[in-house]
């Protein structure tokens, strides 16, 4: 099968589907985008996704190039052409074309919208959960603002393929005071050894992540205590748990750090509650 990309108003072949070589998502990464879980067909949380990508675009001043009632349209029709049940669609929006310069262009140009989806082995993930990630530490060297969704994503490739080369599937930020902020592309939680939740309070150092925010429903339904607070890399390798989550990984057990199991080194109980109870209270779009 063809696999069909949205670019501006129409829906072409990826061979087809250009985009402008002074387009600023490219030259500056002056863009935001979002990545939604795809679920037998529907949309995970689609209504806290197109709520943070609207907060982005607020915060970089780019223009919101439609409703969220048509982008929506978009994501589910993407969604559709491509035939995808289990997988991800993925939608970006830049501040447009316009003559290289780094100030912003004029008021009237056009923001860039590019949406695709694509088939994920569902098994393989499931196969992933069943026996745990192992992640490694790297010094936090991102913006101020990783509070906003942005396509700037060069440290979080950098620490990711640093984390490949030593085995591991994910990488965990410190910041200068020894403190996880986040993963690469995930929010960082620990179980600690009385059962305690914990995970680093939202600030302009981490991503608001939706899955984040929906396993905060969770424990508030099942009354499962959370401190939100930061934790150092020694505190999570004494923990009774860690797990990571992320729009596609969901609530992702860790079961080592810098090479050093937790605990018995097989995902924890609370954790596989967790994920096996995560689409009870998600949002599902049709």
């Amino acid at each position: 099968m063809t696999r069909v990309v949205y670019v501006n108003g129409r829906y072409l072949p990826y061979a087809q589907a250009g985009v402008h070589v002074e387009d600023r998502g490219l030259q500056f990464a002056d863009a935001i985008y979002e990545v939604c879980e795809v679920r037998e067909g529907a949309l995970v949380d689609r209504t806290r996704h197109m709520e943070r990508l609207e907060r982005s675009l607020s915060e970089l001043g780019i223009r919101q190039p439609m409703s969220r009632a048509a982008l929506s349209i978009v994501l589910a029709e993407t969604v559709r052409r491509n035939r995808v049940k289990t997988g991800l669609v993925y939608l970006q929006i830049t501040r447009g074309a316009a003559p290289r310069d780094f100030p912003f262009p004029r008021a009237d140009v056009t923001p860039t919208v590019i949406c695709l989806a694509r088939s994920l082995d569902g098994a393989a993930r499931e196969a992933r959960a069943s026996a745990g990630i192992a992640v490694e530490t790297m010094p936090d060297t991102r913006w101020a603002r990783c509070d906003i969704k942005t396509v700037m994503l060069l440290p979080a490739v950098l620490a990711k393929e640093a984390a490949a080369k030593a085995g591991a599937q994910e990488a965990w930020f410190v910041d200068r005071d020894g403190f996880v902020t986040e993963g690469a592309s995930s929010n960082a939680w620990i179980v600690a050894q009385d059962g305690t939740l914990i995970t680093r309070a939202l600030g302009s150092e981490l991503l608001p992540g939706v899955t984040r925010r929906t396993l905060l429903d969770l424990l508030s339904r099942e009354k499962i205590p959370l401190i939100e607070r930061p934790f150092r890399v020694d505190e999570a390798m004494a923990a009774r748990e860690a797990f990571v989550t992320s729009a596609f990984g969901l609530v992702m057990p860790v079961v080592r750090i810098n090479g050093v199991a937790i605990a018995d080194g097989h995902p924890g109980d609370l954790t596989r509650r967790l994920r096996s109870n995560f689409h009870q209270v998600a949002e599902l779009c049709h």
